[in-house]
């Protein structure tokens, strides 16, 4: 599965972005976006606080869970108690394949697909056993992925509550931080 994590404000300006792939089941951590698929990843999130705007209200978790799906790409979001949103795009895609970076023929706007799996093959179909089909990298859906999810965000709470603690960080200003840029790394690779 590719990722691209942001953290959102509470103005809806992004505060931090990272890329990343899957680390699990001999993914190489090399998040696989076709080159319009991330310029879209940022939209695409952020087409989704709309979604996260409502919620808030109705639900008294701090992990929404999968709030919202675009074309094949699912996003996830947290809710930190200051409203800061960590949003999770989750793109999945077949081991060791990466998605087309050809556009669409006879499409207008021209269209990169964001996944090499059509979207009506399921995975009974293409007659995998039911272990690898409830895995992270073939099942955005599953408990699995969901809890995977749920702990990278736990850890990543944890990092950010911890850079804006400094006295001299703004709880609205961008986290250039290189450390907490490599402890969201790490914990990527070790939940998702």
């Amino acid at each position: 599965m590719s990722y691209y994590f942001c953290i959102v404000g509470t103005q809806d300006q992004p505060l931090f972005e990272l890329e990343f792939g899957t680390s699990k089941q001999g993914g190489d951590g090399v998040a696989r976006f076709s080159q319009e698929a991330r310029h879209m990843n940022p939209f695409i999130v952020h087409s989704s606080l709309d979604f996260v705007d409502e919620l808030q209200w109705t639900n008294n978790q701090m992990y929404l869970k999968r709030i919202d799906q675009f074309a094949s790409s699912h996003i996830s979001t947290f809710l930190t108690p200051t409203s800061t949103r960590f949003m999770l795009l989750h793109l999945p895609h077949l081991p060791n394949t990466a998605p087309t970076s050809q556009p669409m023929p006879n499409s207008f706007p021209p269209f990169t697909p964001y996944t090499s799996v059509p979207p009506s093959t399921s995975t009974a179909s293409r007659g995998t056993s039911s272990s690898s089909s409830t895995s992270i990298p073939n099942n955005p859906t599953s408990p699995q992925t969901e809890e995977a999810i749920r702990q990278f965000f736990g850890e990543v709470f944890e990092v950010w509550l911890k850079a804006i603690m400094n006295p001299f960080a703004s709880t609205e200003g961008k986290i250039g931080s290189p450390v907490f840029r490599q402890r969201v790394v790490a914990a990527g690779r070790k939940y998702l």
